[in-house]
């Protein structure tokens, strides 16, 4: 279930937590974020993007074992695989996340790392032919600390609306609009944090940010996502997210109040494809992943 709290002004949407009816202000924003290339145009195919000042994380899937720069798999050795995907960005494998309706939910890795106050997090991916739709995607979460059970703070609490102190999370998704939307549907962020608002039965569920207008999302075509979180200062309404497309900047989000703690910080990166009979039919659903980076300044689609 997801509930929607945005306002739409010349073609990027805006939204503070409280549905500011003023908006923020879209030409300034614009102003504000990059498009097109970043700094991943000076590394060709990504490689030695990691030694980039900026990049905090990079891993494009070429060298080494499966999973082995992630610290957590789930299903490693029955839904996760490399693959080699004809078109693919660059590079020769990609991460293949094969999720079979009635044997298991899809898989996924996650990665923690130190925090910034600004994160931006890119990636590629790609939709099998047969995909159907997907649960839930690619998802940054704040946890209490790096340390012990706090690390897992940010995850679960489906249902439940976050204190401020705990956790918040925001995950770039296609959205089906239950079952409306052409699988595997259209972008969009889903959000949880402490001012987040209830749905229709009371609970709390990822409150839903995307654009007015966008076209469905093409399957069988390799797509560069990329989003990013600015953390608030605590008490006020300073924080922000937005998310780009190949490149162009589909929206971007002002006046969020992700936490009430200094102390807690985005630290958490899950790249998966987490999929349930909740309207899809397919038995088998596909999705690639490829170059992943965790960075403190806005990457871009990769160098050629």
């Amino acid at each position: 279930m997801r509930r929607m709290i945005m306002l739409f002004a010349g073609g990027i949407s805006f939204a503070s937590a409280e549905g500011d009816p003023k908006g923020e202000g879209n030409q300034a924003a614009k102003k504000e974020l990059p498009e097109g290339m970043g700094i991943a145009a000076k590394f060709p195919g990504d490689t030695g993007i990691a030694k980039h000042p900026a990049v905090i994380f990079a891993d494009n899937f070429e060298k080494g074992e499966l999973a082995a720069k992630w610290d957590e798999a789930r299903n490693k050795k029955t839904v996760l695989s490399l693959a080699k995907v004809p078109g693919g960005p660059v590079g020769e494998k990609s991460l293949k996340v094969e999720a079979r309706l009635g044997k298991d939910t899809g898989g996924g890795m996650t990665k923690w790392f130190d925090p910034t106050p600004k994160l931006f997090v890119r990636f590629y991916t790609r939709f099998d032919a047969k995909c159907d739709y997907v649960h839930h995607f690619v998802t940054l979460r704040a946890n209490k600390s790096l340390q012990g059970s706090d690390r897992w703070s940010g995850f679960g609490g489906a249902g439940l609306k976050p204190k401020g102190a705990d956790r918040f999370s925001t995950a770039l998704e296609p959205w089906g609009d239950w079952g409306r939307n052409v699988a595997p549907g259209k972008w969009n962020f889903y959000s949880y944090w402490h001012e987040m608002s209830a749905a229709p039965d009371k609970k709390y569920w990822g409150n839903g940010f995307r654009p007015a207008k966008q076209a469905n999302i093409k399957k069988d075509k390799w797509i560069c996502c990329e989003f990013m979180l600015k953390e608030n200062t605590p008490g006020k309404r300073d924080g922000e997210q937005a998310f780009w497309i190949d490149g162009k900047l589909r929206g971007h989000w002002k006046g969020i109040n992700w936490r009430r703690s200094p102390t807690l910080h985005a630290n958490a990166l899950t790249v998966e494809a987490y999929v349930t009979d909740r309207w899809t039919k397919n038995p088998v659903n596909v999705v690639f992943f490829d170059n992943v980076v965790i960075s403190k300044e806005y990457v871009g689609p990769s160098g050629n």
